[in-house]
């Protein structure tokens, strides 16, 4: 047999024109959903490389094809379905468009995006594109009048001030978050080995008071201190680089490092984030499907965000009790 077998069929895979199958939604109407996917093919790019993620929104979207017709079966990651009985689903409101050359203009279309999401009391998930798409998000969230701690989950801090001549890139998501008056906490799970930082970068980022969780440390204590850590009188916005897991799981990341967080650190974060405190905001980044390997990472990420979905779309019921 020389062609390979379309085994996603068997499980009723669809064309994935949307996540997981879901409805698509319009950011110029109002949207009626617990969280809403959107691509964000690129935000601020350094000029050597270019918007080299720009193809991962649509990869997550192959990558969760095989779910698209087994969206009611039981979910293990959260015991039960996805979406289950009296709760919201998620819909797919597509990508952004985006300048190869107006950085400002793509930022400013991320914002107003995320601004129109949450505005129709909606979770925003972004999925890019590469590590820049959170500044503008987290700008955003300005606008609410709120606090927030950032759950950063990534193999680098991204605390450079300026890298290639630019401030606004990869490097820097965390320190120009930090900035940011709305920022109140910042807790950093999961790097290790040689990274982008400087030593001065991490001098500036403990200076500050993040708090960090590094790979080797959540091997040896598990995620309990990190939870521990997470305030509960403001909600989170989870900031998840992919190059935070080992890249057996996640090869399709540009920053691939030995020794990163297995499936389930990662789920155990995500669910118990949204234990302690609302999730007001997500975005995955980093995704480069061509370094994938027979689309193992694909299958991860989707996977993951499809049950960040459903801790979402439990979170959005329990809370519309208290609106």
């Amino acid at each position: 047999m020389t062609q390979k077998a379309n085994l996603a069929a068997l499980f009723g895979a669809t064309d994935a024109s949307t996540f997981l199958g879901l409805a698509a939604a319009s950011l110029t109407s109002p949207i009626a959903a617990s969280s809403v996917f959107l691509g964000v093919p690129c935000a601020t790019p350094y000029a050597a490389v270019g918007a080299y993620a720009s193809g991962g929104p649509d990869s997550i979207r192959q990558g969760g094809a095989s779910l698209t017709a087994n969206l009611d079966r039981y979910n293990f990651d959260l015991g039960g379905a996805v979406f289950p009985a009296g709760t919201r689903p998620a819909c797919d409101a597509g990508d952004l468009d985006w300048s190869e050359s107006d950085f400002a203009a793509n930022r400013a279309r991320i914002a107003d995006a995320v601004r129109h999401i949450m505005a129709c009391q909606s979770v925003p998930v972004l999925v890019g594109g590469d590590d820049s798409i959170p500044i503008p998000m987290l700008d955003a969230l300005a606008a609410t009048g709120k606090t927030y701690t950032i759950l950063q989950i990534d193999a680098h801090i991204d605390w450079r001030d300026k890298h290639m001549d630019e401030n606004m890139g990869l490097s820097s998501t965390m320190r120009r978050a930090s900035e940011m008056p709305h920022i109140n906490t910042i807790i950093q799970v999961g790097a290790r080995g040689i990274g982008s930082a400087h030593p001065d970068d991490m001098a500036a980022a403990c200076a500050w008071g993040a708090q960090f969780f590094p790979a080797d440390q959540i091997m040896t204590d598990g995620i309990a201190p990190v939870l521990h850590a997470i305030p509960t009188d403001q909600d989170v916005v989870i900031c998840f680089d992919i190059d935070a897991l080992d890249p057996s799981l996640a090869p399709n990341t540009i920053g691939r490092a030995p020794g990163g967080l297995m499936y389930h650190h990662a789920l155990g974060l995500i669910k118990g984030a949204a234990q302690k405190t609302r999730i007001a905001a997500m975005d995955f980044a980093e995704i480069l499907p061509e370094a994938d390997i027979d689309g193992i990472g694909g299958l991860t990420v989707s996977r993951l965000i499809a049950a960040s979905m459903g801790v979402i779309a439990r979170q959005d019921r329990d809370f519309a009790h208290h609106r």
